[in-house]
């Protein structure tokens, strides 16, 4: 191996490069501890200072006490499975939906010219103005939940998949046309993987928007789950225990990012933003 080969390679394990990147690891994850660490310091002072008062805003330590006794109740755990529950099952018929409806419509100009009005009009409403619907058809079941979780997460993926199928180099797919590969060979060896990073992009945005619309409808509809807990504790005067499940609901989000990065990651580790965002 010659020396401009291990130039091209990149540095060795112990460079100046290798070392910077060591240093600015730790620095990032203390400037994190520090901007949570300030905004629970900010907490805790406005209520003692008098500035809201404890009534409708406890300190954060009174909060975190009350969030550490929920780890402790059976109960707290039956509604974040019944709240995980909804959103999962809901993501997953939003994904299984969009993804099917996108390779169909964005595998045929035809069909994409004829859906593009549709797709304008119907994105941009509301989930929650379908609450009265979803009331009306089911009551206040999961099956409400499901329908405003579905509805919402559903277009975060079929813009994603659309824009992914759309982005599809033609001179390739004409390539293997050339070839002889029929349609369903062509969609699984050059359509998807062009659009599986939109699509992966659409699943992260899609678990983040399941989750607002699942709590949404737990706290207005009164569906199972965190939500319902949080209005029984506000209407029940627990402002202590109803800023705990708000924290809890926070945390939950926080590690359904973390776990949607850590799947986007592992799937693409192929493509080059991954690997660029590994190597910088």
């Amino acid at each position: 191996m010659t020396s401009e080969t291990l130039t091209v390679s990149g540095p060795a394990p112990g460079t100046g490069r290798d070392r910077g990147r060591v240093r600015t690891l730790p620095a990032k994850q203390l400037l994190g501890v520090a901007g949570i660490l300030g905004f629970l310091a900010t907490w805790e002072l406005i209520p003692r200072a008098g500035i809201i008062d404890e009534r409708y805003l406890p300190p954060a330590s009174e909060v975190i006490v009350a969030l550490l006794r929920d780890f402790g109740l059976t109960a707290f755990w039956v509604s974040v499975g019944e709240t995980m529950f909804a959103w999962f099952l809901g993501l997953i018929i939003a994904v299984a939906a969009a993804v099917l409806l996108g390779f169909i419509i964005g595998s045929s100009d035809f069909l994409r010219k004829a859906t593009n009005s549709t797709v304008e009009f119907l994105r941009p409403i509301p989930s929650v103005a379908l609450i009265p619907l979803a009331v009306l058809l089911f009551g206040v079941k999961i099956e409400s939940s499901l329908l405003l979780i579905v509805y919402a997460s559903f277009w975060q993926v079929l813009i994603q998949v659309l824009y992914g199928v759309a982005d599809v180099d033609m001179v390739a797919n004409n390539t293997a046309k050339t070839y002889g590969l029929g349609r369903m060979a062509r969609i699984r060896y050059v359509v998807f993987p062009t659009a599986l990073p939109y699509l992966m992009t659409g699943v992260r945005l899609a678990g983040a928007v399941a989750l607002v619309l699942a709590i949404t409808a737990e706290l207005v509809i009164g569906s199972p789950g965190l939500g319902r807990e949080i209005a029984l504790a506000q209407s029940g005067g627990a402002i202590s225990g109803m800023y705990a499940l708000v924290l809890a609901t926070g945390l939950i989000g926080v590690l359904i990012n973390m776990l949607m990065r850590f799947i986007e990651k592992k799937t693409l580790a192929w493509h080059s933003s991954v690997r660029s965002e590994v190597i910088v």
